[in-house]
């Protein structure tokens, strides 16, 4: 896994690639809080396109960072096409608070996959 933020304005972008479990999630996590470091509002775009893999371990530090995007007067959004995450984010009941967007520009957009044109 090598997940990694970039800024860009107030848009910031994490990256994740590989697998999620509980052996890299404390990884994810941490670039999760660093994407989130400073003040003002804040939008956060999760890119797990390159995700092979993923279990529920990264449900905590996904909510967690969503409670604080929507304290600071933003959002975040998650982009992944592969039907793991959808299935992950279903079991746990969240696939409303986290849609599919199918590339981090209909994220940024607010355009979900089933949406998309």
């Amino acid at each position: 896994m090598a997940p990694r933020p970039d800024l860009f304005d107030e848009l910031r972008v994490v990256l994740a690639d590989g697998e999620l479990d509980l052996t890299t999630v404390p990884a994810f996590a941490r670039d999760l809080d660093a994407a989130r470091h400073g003040t003002g509002r804040l939008f956060v775009i999760v890119d797990l396109l390159g995700v092979t893999f993923m279990d529920g371990s990264v449900l905590d530090p996904l909510c967690v960072a969503w409670e604080e995007c929507r304290e600071r007067l933003g959002w975040l959004r998650v982009v992944h096409v592969r039907p793991g995450p959808e299935l992950v984010f279903r079991a746990s009941g969240l696939l409303e608070r986290f849609p599919r967007y199918a590339s981090a520009l209909d994220a940024w957009k607010d355009v979900p996959a089933r949406r998309a044109t």
